[in-house]
């Protein structure tokens, strides 16, 4: 069985890094905002 590998680079423009940068911070704030939620739960009620 061979594997192959394909590497590449993206080169996005102006406009494609802000609409990254946007997508990857409204994801960051949602994953922080339901562990925190989580993690209150968890202290209160002791289950996971």
């Amino acid at each position: 069985m061979v594997h192959k590998a394909y590497r590449f680079r993206l080169y996005p423009n102006k406009k494609q890094q802000v609409l990254i940068a946007k997508t990857i911070g409204c994801s960051r704030f949602v994953f922080n905002h339901f562990l925190d939620y989580r993690n209150t739960t968890f202290e209160e009620t002791g289950k996971a």
